[in-house]
């Protein structure tokens, strides 16, 4: 079966340009409903790689198609964990995903020994039939993926049915390397912005309305080439090498 993708654009936008684009698209847009009382939602993920660092030179390549697959929590709860396979084709993506329990995430985490762990909460979520965790599970023993980054930010989300479209200001966009404490409410990160600077990104399925499009003008504003998981470990303490972290 044929994937469906979606266009994905980005924007590196400043707190002044956000003022301005917010004040037009809250009367055309919705709030997302899983947005708290200030309108916005805390997004923590932990993004995996290989012993080579392969999803990370891809990206830095501009390899096309890539994928990557990260851990995430809203808020710094476990209520909801995901995990999740982002695949990217030029300017569209694709997102497959599956939930997991605390345990089975704080497994994967803790760079658990598969071979040690016998019957373990791996083996059995992989005996489910999981597409997205038994590919996950393949890369996890067989090309060692292990948790490299965190990547945490504040959205604002705006939501369109028609052309099912989502418009997001992702602000204050920091890096971490505290893996252990992913489930703190609060990790100690780094910024990797800017100051003053933030991402805003448009999704849309096969087209955006010319209202929206039209409301998203203003001066200055240019897409970019844009990667949290690339820029976070670039700039993440120590660097990033062909073999290890």
């Amino acid at each position: 079966m044929a994937l469906k993708y979606r266009h994905e654009l980005k924007y590196v936008v400043s707190a002044q340009q956000i003022a301005v684009l917010r004040s037009r698209i809250r009367y055309l847009m919705e709030l997302d409903e899983h947005a708290g009382k200030d309108g916005r939602y805390t997004i923590r993920s932990a993004y995996f790689d290989d012993y080579q660092n392969t999803c990370y030179f891809e990206n830095e390549n501009g390899t096309s198609p890539r994928e990557k697959f990260r851990i995430r929590i809203y808020n710094a709860s476990d209520k909801e964990i995901h995990l999740e396979l982002k695949r990217k084709d030029g300017g569209k993506t694709h997102k497959d995903s599956c939930s997991l329990s605390r345990e089975q995430c704080e497994a994967f985490l803790g760079g658990a020994d598969w071979q040690e762990t016998g019957e373990s909460v791996l083996d059995k979520a992989f005996h489910e039939g999981k597409p997205v965790f038994c590919k996950f599970c393949l890369k996890y023993q067989a090309e060692l993926y292990r948790p490299k980054v965190i990547v945490e930010y504040d959205r604002e989300p705006y939501v369109c049915r028609n052309g099912n479209v989502r418009v997001t200001f992702d602000t204050n966009i920091r890096s971490s390397n505290q893996v252990d404490g992913f489930f703190q409410e609060n990790i100690f990160a780094r910024p990797v912005m800017p100051s003053g600077y933030h991402l805003m990104e448009v999704k849309y399925d096969e087209f955006l309305p010319d209202y929206i499009y039209n409301s998203l003008q203003t001066e200055n504003l240019q897409q970019a080439t844009f990667s949290k998981y690339y820029l976070c470990r670039k700039y993440n303490i120590g660097g990033v090498r062909r073999n290890g972290l």
